[in-house]
């Protein structure tokens, strides 16, 4: 019965954890303008992290899902909006798996996917900042060299940390299946938490909004951790800079650097 109502959540799970129209990708600058607070962040079309679902250790290959965290789990690479809706999601990997490994071999990298030119995703420090082959933003390295990018960091995180907030309430929402070892078989873990991602999404478009309690494990790389880079990458340092200086700017001069410098 179980097996049964999970393979049909995933038969329609993709109309719901999908990625936006052009009218919604609008709807959702404007949304991570707002979390900036800054019009800068006006083509910002999501935040992405990763999160560990903790299991049972495995029979076979038990080293490949201990983590950094001293725990077994299974990840999920996520994709939300300014509302934490998830718009996309890649999820298996074992968690000694980093993040970065993960971005490069979700289809949303490989086969650039999202977001669109002109528009960008943000992401903590365990992720490489790039271009190519999609726009991924994340923030000025320590030591912060002037205001300018403290100034960014701060806002950065106002809006990065929407995705962080979106696993904070699935864990308050699922507490049996992401606070304690999911007693399943690994094979049907990824089904699980996709289940789970529909679930949290069709709450959200039915206004059954839940805030996120406090959770003693946190998700994602430590900024500290380097994010590896490989050949197809560039650096999205340039596009970086063009954000942090434009918030050095008057906000009345915003739109035409937006124009020059974003589209």
């Amino acid at each position: 019965m179980v097996h049964r109502v999970s393979s049909d959540i995933q038969q329609v799970s993709r109309k719901f954890i999908r990625l936006p129209n052009r009218a919604e990708l609008e709807e959702i600058g404007a949304g991570f303008q707002q979390l900036g607070g800054h019009p800068a962040f006006c083509r910002v079309a999501g935040s992405i992290d990763g999160c560990h679902v903790r299991i049972v250790p495995p029979g076979q290959y038990e080293a490949d899902f201990f983590n950094r965290k001293l725990f077994h789990s299974v990840q999920f690479q996520a994709i939300v909006d300014h509302k934490g809706r998830f718009l996309d999601v890649h999820v298996g990997f074992p968690g000694s798996v980093h993040d970065s490994r993960v971005l490069r071999c979700s289809p949303v990298y490989v086969h650039q996917l999202y977001p669109p030119p002109g528009w960008c995703l943000l992401g903590d420090g365990g992720y490489p900042c790039i271009s190519q082959p999609l726009t991924l933003i994340t923030p000025f390295r320590e030591p912060l060299r002037n205001p300018t990018e403290e100034r960014f960091n701060a806002r950065h995180s106002w809006a990065r940390s929407v995705v962080e907030r979106a696993f904070g309430v699935l864990k308050t929402r699922w507490r049996s299946i992401f606070l304690k070892a999911l007693e399943v078989k690994v094979d049907f873990v990824s089904e699980v938490i996709v289940n789970c991602l529909f679930l949290h999404n069709l709450c959200l478009g039915h206004w059954d909004i839940l805030e996120p309690e406090d959770c003693e494990e946190v998700d994602g790389d430590d900024n500290c951790l380097a994010a590896a880079h490989d050949l197809a990458q560039q650096s999205g340092d340039a596009f970086r800079d063009r954000m942090a200086a434009a918030m050095s700017v008057p906000e009345e001069q915003i739109p035409a650097l937006r124009e020059h410098d974003y589209l």
